[in-house]
């Protein structure tokens, strides 16, 4: 059992949703009609998917987040716990429905995703404890729908002395550059998928890895550390202003990408905290995204410690 009374390894901030998921036959499209062939509802929320995985690792985790006093509040609340993560700065709301995601996946893995944010978008500077939050040593934003946004802002106003990791995901990937800054200013660690790279910077595509890396120097520009880019089956690569990484993805018979990018943050993370070397750290979230992917769900399929070989980190 961790100590939850001494200080954090990592805090998560981001929404706490209900993972709804549905498998069907294939994606439909508009004016189109596909057929379900199974279901299944895990616990799910970028930073909380991230947070369990560095848990189950063995580092010393707690969460900012959300719920109602509904069914779903109840299995998200509880699912913290039960994954030996910190609750004191979960808030449980009198009114309103929890969050949850309805997600449709293919044979393939490949998913489309609808979100209800629930409470998750009531969140106030006011209801978080900032004091316990300062003794954490990373602090892990994910994206919200609303207004919750501006609550992670200022949060970032009270806290110093924290490395901030960032996961902006798609939704706040459409808000552009200018509407991030704020946030960028105050990330140490930036992890994004490419797709979401090419919503940021506006671009298409990427010619080759010198036009990459060329432009992820924007991001850098913001005083960011490390620039993460999670590349599904062609790997990840990063990237800290001086040296880049470029890593294949481990060769797994995938069944659902809902988390991956997720549970590499974990294994990234947990290498980050640990000290490990830049390539280090991208192999182990490698790693770790090949045992998610494996399994149906964004946590289903996240290691344990004990399940992972770190001698070869620990050596470097």
């Amino acid at each position: 059992m961790k100590d939850k009374n001494s200080s954090m390894d990592i805090i998560g901030f981001g929404a706490l949703n209900m993972d709804q998921l549905h498998l069907v036959d294939k994606i439909a499209g508009a004016d189109e009609e596909s057929f379900v062939k199974g279901f299944t509802e895990t616990c799910g929320g970028s930073a909380a998917n991230t947070i369990i995985g560095t848990s189950r690792l063995n580092l010393k985790t707690g969460f900012i987040g959300k719920v109602a006093q509904d069914r779903e509040g109840e299995i998200l609340h509880n699912n913290l716990i039960q994954e030996n993560i910190d609750d004191k700065c979960i808030i449980t709301s009198p009114s309103g429905r929890s969050g949850r995601v309805m997600g449709f996946i293919d044979s393939q893995g490949e998913r489309a995703l609808y979100v209800e944010p629930g409470v998750n978008d009531t969140i106030t500077l006011d209801e978080i404890d900032i004091n316990h939050v300062s003794k954490t040593k990373i602090l892990h934003l994910s994206s919200f729908v609303g207004d919750t946004f501006y609550t992670q802002e200022q949060l970032l106003d009270e806290i110093s002395g924290i490395k901030v990791s960032f996961d902006p995901g798609m939704i706040y990937a459409h808000k552009g550059i200018k509407s991030l800054e704020k946030i960028l200013y105050s990330t140490n660690i930036l992890l994004l998928n490419e797709t979401e790279l090419k919503i940021l910077l506006k671009k298409d595509n990427f010619h080759d890895n010198s036009d990459l890396i060329k432009s992820l120097k924007t991001f850098i520009n913001y005083g960011i550390d490390t620039v993460v880019v999670k590349r599904g089956y062609k790997g990840a690569m990063a990237f800290d202003g001086s040296q880049s990484i470029f890593l294949p993805c481990f060769k797994v018979k995938c069944r659902d990408t809902t988390g991956a990018g997720d549970s590499f943050n974990a294994g990234f993370l947990y290498g980050v905290i640990k000290k490990f070397s830049l390539e280090d750290a991208c192999e182990f979230g490698n790693k770790v995204a090949s045992r998610c992917v494996e399994c149906i769900g964004a946590i289903d399929g996240l290691p344990l410690i004990k399940d992972m070989s770190l001698e070869k980190y620990e050596k470097n």
